[in-house]
């Protein structure tokens, strides 16, 4: 675990980095992301303890921490922000999550933590389900939609101005990371996302009304939560391949719904 940045894009004072190799132990393999804008940062789907301390490590040798601006959360699962009691006492910035988890994320905040910090409540700014765009210094940000897939309530983020989509879950893959940070053979990779995607992913509809949506920015990569980012002729690749995917609910049927022997 060397904690060393992977550098998604840096140009001149906006930078997008990726830390994927923080978690030990039986934990699940994440990525985590930092947006810097000048002196303006976003922190990306944080995760719990088992990153906090070594993220915070990493994080310092590239922003003061306590100038931390906003933590973006995807959706509401351990990964993502188990830990955004310990990050809101070190850094006071503000948390965007959505308006559907905005009532159920102070239950993760001690109750001292939360009269510390005046009420973690007013610490969130929910996102509306149609998503927003947000400043981030001089470089604006927008919140994608991306509900059902995997949460009820999910968003993700795209950066225009260095043409990366944070896509959360959709694209995760069990992947062990030998090599490079970016899947090279598309079809040898379909075996290390295709279950996950199968059980995690709603249905088939909403892959495709999420991929058409993709193709209306100007990608140049997709970078998931889990596992290895997808660029240049992959982006379309990918877009292809989950907008004829059945998953979810396409899959089930009357024997997945009976009385236990």
């Amino acid at each position: 675990m060397s904690g060393k940045a992977e550098v998604l894009f840096r140009s001149g004072t906006h930078e997008c980095l990726m830390f994927n190799d923080l978690v030990e132990g039986h934990g699940v393999q994440s990525n985590q992301f930092l947006i810097r804008s000048g002196q303006h940062s976003m922190l990306l789907d944080p995760g719990g303890d088992l990153t906090y301390i070594p993220l915070t490590i990493a994080l310092s040798r590239h922003i003061r921490l306590r100038e931390l601006d906003y933590i973006f959360a995807s959706h509401q699962d351990p990964d993502i922000i188990a830990a955004i009691d310990r990050w809101i006492v070190n850094t006071g910035c503000r948390v965007l999550v959505s308006q559907l988890w905005s009532r159920f994320l102070p239950h993760l905040v001690a109750a001292n933590v939360d009269k510390q910090m005046g009420s973690f409540a007013n610490q969130i700014d929910a996102i509306p389900d149609a998503g927003k765009r947000v400043l981030l210094g001089e470089a604006e940000l927008i919140i994608l939609p991306a509900h059902f897939l995997h949460s009820v309530g999910n968003f993700q983020i795209y950066d225009p101005t260095s043409k990366i989509l944070f896509s959360g879950d959709m694209g995760a893959s069990i992947d062990d990371h030998v090599g490079s940070a970016f899947v090279e053979d598309f079809d040898s990779h379909i075996p290390k996302m295709a279950g996950f995607h199968k059980r995690y992913m709603v249905s088939g509809k909403v892959t495709g009304l999420w991929a058409r949506m993709v193709r209306d920015l100007d990608v140049d990569m997709i970078v998931p939560q889990h596992g290895k980012a997808f660029k240049g002729e992959h982006v379309e690749t990918f877009l292809d391949w989950v907008s004829d995917l059945e998953c979810g609910i396409d899959l089930m049927n009357r024997g997945n719904y009976t009385i236990p022997d």
